[in-house]
């Protein structure tokens, strides 16, 4: 789709031209594998969306090799317009009442130990589509129990009890991302607003503390060392188990531009940082997203938990 048609609320904007050249550490192969071709016919065939595709991730062709796609709820179009998203801008379609039970037949076709779903920012919704959160984490469970289910959700900025609903469903990981410093969420996430994020995911530990709780941030957007770690103390003090850093990439040239590509040895000076703030686990590296991995993630969760609390971890049971 053409960049004007996806992101309209960007078509006055002036460009911000690519002008830095990928690092070798950056660049991924095109997705080519036939298991590849398998999860996107499943994905078309149970009429999905996955976050993978629409926010063009990079990582693509080795998760869907693996049938590891996260699905993208509550439609393709998203009322929030942030600036680094490559998600379609505008007015959202009605919600599938299908979707939930599409999600958990999907997820059985793939054989999927865990699954991440994510949605679109649908502020039109009175609760923000936290039932329909809800909703397919009971439909997954129902159709696959050994499933384990994460989930990383909007902001549910405006949206009383919308919380709530979603963390009653027990999902085993609540992901929110932070995304940047506090300092650049007025030209890089307009809409959301930095301290509402970091008490969502306090409160999330406050009404069930038996679930992990993650949260990402993106690099390379000209903020600076001392920034990213104190987001990483306020996320501590919100006692976020799992922090993921990744390296920022410009979808369209409407968008807000490479400020620098991080390092690897920088990538893995914020993972020695982040540990020693408390974290149970960080994945830092370039192409770190918030679902990559996620089924390795998991169970790493899980131990470390379990090492910290003296107690025999469930694999090994």
């Amino acid at each position: 789709m053409d960049a004007k048609l996806r992101h309209p609320e960007k078509a006055h904007k002036p460009d911000n031209p690519v002008q830095l050249r990928k690092p070798e550490w950056i660049r991924v192969k095109a997705p080519v594998s036939a298991e590849y071709a398998e999860t996107r016919a499943i994905v078309r065939e149970h009429n999905l969306v996955t976050v993978c595709e629409e926010a063009a991730c990079p990582n693509i062709g080795e998760c869907w090799k693996k049938k590891h796609a996260t699905m993208m709820l509550l439609g393709a179009i998203c009322t929030r317009a942030c600036a680094f998203c490559n998600v379609a801008t505008g007015m959202p379609d009605k919600l599938d009442p299908h979707e939930p039970d599409n999600v958990a037949r999907a997820v059985e076709k793939m054989g999927l130990a865990h699954i991440v779903l994510t949605s679109v920012d649908r502020d039109d919704l009175p609760d923000g589509g936290a039932d329909h959160f809800a909703r397919t984490i009971l439909a997954i469970r129902a159709r696959t129990p050994g499933t384990t289910v994460e989930v990383l959700t909007p902001d549910f900025l405006r949206k009383d009890g919308a919380l709530e609903v979603v963390v009653a469903a027990r999902p085993d990981v609540f992901n929110h991302n932070l995304e940047t410093v506090p300092r650049l969420y007025p030209t890089i996430r307009p809409g959301a607003r930095y301290f509402h994020s970091l008490r969502l995911l306090q409160r999330v530990k406050e009404l069930d503390p038996s679930i992990f709780t993650k949260s990402g941030l993106m690099v390379g957007l000209g903020e600076g060392r001392t920034e990213i770690m104190q987001v990483m103390d306020d996320l501590r003090s919100a006692d976020v188990d799992f922090l993921t850093l990744g390296q920022y990439l410009q979808p369209t040239p409407k968008h807000a531009a490479v400020d620098r590509f991080v390092t690897p040895d920088e990538f893995a000076d914020y993972a020695t940082l982040a540990k020693a703030k408390g974290f149970l686990l960080v994945a830092s590296t370039p192409l770190t997203r918030s679902s990559y991995h996620a089924d390795r993630d998991f169970a790493a969760l899980r131990a470390a938990r379990a090492a910290k609390l003296g107690a025999v971890p469930p694999a090994a049971e």
